[in-house]
């Protein structure tokens, strides 16, 4: 699942009139590199949420088949469900096994290759190293067991495979994630592992900036 139905309040005016998904970076919209990287990695179904501008996001993406993907769109409405609501509600889409969820306003070069929940887990979290705008992080890392300790901590990308379990008894509604997910460390049910490539939370318009500067440089264009 690719969460897209933020409003992306910090990237305004950018956003007033496109949706952030939406916005270019390397010749291509932000939204279609992951899709295209769980397309190499042998996805083949997308669930999209929607909500501002989402019109433009099923217009543009289309059914997927462009990318190797069937996609599924979920409209949330004018107030979209957060994250954790936003995935909830998806689930009836989503079936029974362990899904990726990506955020759909970060870039990663991480390689969606098949991965196992280990017998006891919610989840499997990518961490990158704390960014300057995310200096405290979120969580911390022993082995590949994930926890809610106060020092080494490390930032949660915005990229998971999740179990729907950890979201199967929540009240459908609006609510974020991230307790979920701090409840579950705390549990003991998260894996995870650290990124060493790049990664960018592509949260302002200067974030933005520099990630085309980078993918300019690196002659990654779509």
């Amino acid at each position: 699942m690719i969460l897209a139905a933020g409003r992306g309040e910090r990237m305004r005016p950018l956003t007033d009139d496109c949706p952030k998904p939406l916005l270019q970076a390397g010749g291509r919209p932000l939204i279609e590199y992951p899709l295209f990287a769980l397309s190499a990695a042998g996805v083949r179904k997308v669930v999209i949420n929607l909500s501002w501008r989402g019109a433009q996001l099923r217009e543009h993406l289309g059914d997927g088949s462009r990318f190797g993907l069937r996609i599924d769109y979920l409209d949330e409405g004018p107030v979209a469900l957060e994250t954790g609501g936003g995935l909830r509600n998806a689930l009836p889409l989503l079936g029974a096994q362990p899904f990726w969820v990506v955020n759909g306003d970060v870039w990663c070069d991480f390689d969606f290759a098949s991965r196992v929940l280990a017998q006891g887990t919610l989840g499997h979290l990518l961490l990158v190293r704390n960014p300057s705008h995310h200096p405290a992080g979120d969580f911390t890392l022993s082995g590949h067991r994930v926890g809610d300790g106060a020092v080494d901590r490390l930032t949660y990308s915005g990229i998971a495979l999740l179990d729907p379990a950890l979201l199967a008894g929540e009240v459908p509604g609006r609510f974020p994630l991230a307790p979920l997910l701090y409840r579950a460390a705390a549990a003991g049910q998260l894996s995870g592992e650290l990124h060493g490539g790049y990664w960018s939370d592509v949260g302002t318009p200067a974030r933005l900036e520099a990630l085309r500067k980078r993918l300019g440089a690196a002659g990654q264009g779509g």
